[in-house]
């Protein structure tokens, strides 16, 4: 097994099963103490620029050395073993690798320099990921959108059938929804920040005794090691406790849930749709619905999706309880609790958004199903209009209204108590309050669906053809998921 094997992904359960590879070495231990690495290097040339003794050799050997080996690892578990302190055993190990370098590792820093600086960092790769992959899934969406801006398909309210819509303004609404939380996690991902040089509870007070009171090189080594690691001058947490304010961890995986809750909901809208069998989920040539009912074809994916997205949804909280009970400058019970609640959450949303991405680019319309549905109920949505076209012919409304009802509450009856077909159009061809109603030209679906199509045709102008053009070469294929 090679380094990059051993190393290159974050491992769970969770991660193997449902995660890209992707995503697992953004959380992986090799991107993670590689970061330390980084932060290292920065530090040591941002002190050089300013003065401090340290040469170039020092530094040009810990840049042959930013890339970890298994032996670096293998000699950090027992760096660690002894020490029972994580950063001290890759500063033992980094400086067995950069022996001349030793003595100005980590000069002046503490250990959440390299812990909170690098998690930071990795939100903002993270973050990077979800967000192209969002955009993936909306323009899956907004494909379908197009594909079916004209076919009306029953709506329904309370989960009873209520005015038509299309199938397409229904796509539409599922990546509109979606492209509301794209929206946000862009903004949490540009608004990102690094803890940046602050010392062991914020003050710099070991900066300024580095620098022998010199205040504008302290706040300049603050600036520049952000920028050597890609952060904009304005990029730093103005004020930070030992650690950045965690508040902001509350912020990101809000984030990630919230869009949750949208893969959640449209996940299961389909879901309900193929109850209707109005749609299919993509279904392999040997795919398995069930052990015991050989006909079934679950939707498996869109199951697999709101389980995870309830996953994400659930871990929205944890942040906060961590936040809020960060004593003072720093208290140490967020360490082990973070090293689940971060990575997991970005795994599990990552699973989600690859499965919705691959249902909404392989979603299977049965348009015939999805017209018949629609006429068993169209004839009880039409009877409004019916009563008034009787009106204008100048029968009298309560009258009109009361046969109407009586017709369409036995024809209820019969398609409940009877499992017979709908067959209220046929009694109201027999009623002489009628006579007269051109009945077959009210029942033309797309008269009942309102303004649907252009809902959808602004959809894609303002929304999913923008999206489209910024994130254009990142809109992959659908990714398969895993069994």
């Amino acid at each position: 097994m090679t380094s990059e094997d051993r190393w290159s992904a974050y491992e769970s359960p969770l991660a193997t099963r449902n995660a890209s590879p992707e995503m697992q070495r953004i959380w992986s231990p090799g991107r993670k103490f590689g970061a330390w690495r980084r932060l290292w290097l920065a530090l040591a040339e941002a002190e050089q620029e300013l003065g401090l003794d340290i040469t170039d050799e020092q530094l040009a050997e810990l840049r042959a050395h930013l890339d970890l080996t298994d032996e670096d690892f293998e000699r950090a578990a027992v760096h660690e073993k002894a020490l029972r302190h994580d950063v001290m055993a890759h500063v033992h190990a980094y400086g067995e690798r950069a022996p001349s370098a030793r003595g100005i590792i980590h000069l002046g820093a503490t250990s959440q320099f390299v812990n909170c600086n690098a998690e930071l960092m990795l939100f903002r790769e993270a973050l990077d990921l979800i967000c192209g992959k969002s955009a993936r899934a909306i323009d899956a969406l907004a494909d379908l959108a197009r594909a079916h801006r004209d076919l009306p398909c029953l709506a329904f309210t309370h989960y009873q059938p209520a005015q038509p819509t299309t199938l397409g303004k229904r796509a539409a609404g599922w990546a509109y929804d979606l492209s509301l939380c794209l929206e946000r996690l862009e903004r949490t991902r540009d608004e990102l920040r690094l803890r940046g040089v602050k010392g062991a509870t914020g003050t710099q007070a070991s900066f300024l005794n580095l620098f022998e009171g010199d205040a504008r090189k302290v706040v300049a080594l603050d600036r520049l090691v952000g920028e050597k690691l890609g952060f904009q001058p304005d990029q730093r947490y103005l004020l930070t406790g030992q650690t950045y304010p965690r508040v902001v961890d509350a912020f990101v995986l809000s984030e990630l849930a919230a869009a949750a809750s949208v893969i959640h909901k449209t996940c299961n809208d389909i879901r309900l749709l193929c109850n209707r069998k109005e749609v299919d989920e993509p279904f392999g040539d040997q795919q398995i619905g069930s052990s015991a009912m050989p006909y079934k074809r679950n939707p498996m994916r869109c199951e697999r999706a709101t389980g995870l997205c309830r996953f994400v949804m659930s871990l929205a909280q944890n942040p906060l309880n961590t936040a809020s009970t960060q004593w003072l400058e720093r208290t140490l019970d967020d360490s082990a609790n973070r090293r689940l609640s971060l990575p997991e959450s970005f795994l599990a949303f990552d699973g989600a958004i690859d499965l919705l991405h691959n249902v909404a680019s392989g979603l299977v319309v049965h348009e015939a199903t999805v017209r018949s549905n629609l006429m068993a109920e169209l004839p009880f949505m039409a009877s409004e209009n019916l009563m008034m076209e009787a009106v204008k012919l100048g029968r009298d409304r309560q009258e009109a209204h009361e046969a109407i009802r009586r017709h369409a509450q036995a024809a209820g009856l019969v398609v409940k108590d009877q499992g017979l077909p709908n067959d209220l159009i046929d009694r109201l061809r027999a009623e002489p309050l009628l006579d007269g109603v051109d009945l077959e030209s009210m029942l033309d679906p797309a008269a009942y669906v309102g303004l649907a199509p252009a809902q959808v045709d602004e959809f894609l102008e303002k929304i999913a053809e923008p999206l489209r053009q910024r994130y254009a070469g990142q809109l992959a294929p659908a990714r398969e998921p895993n069994v």
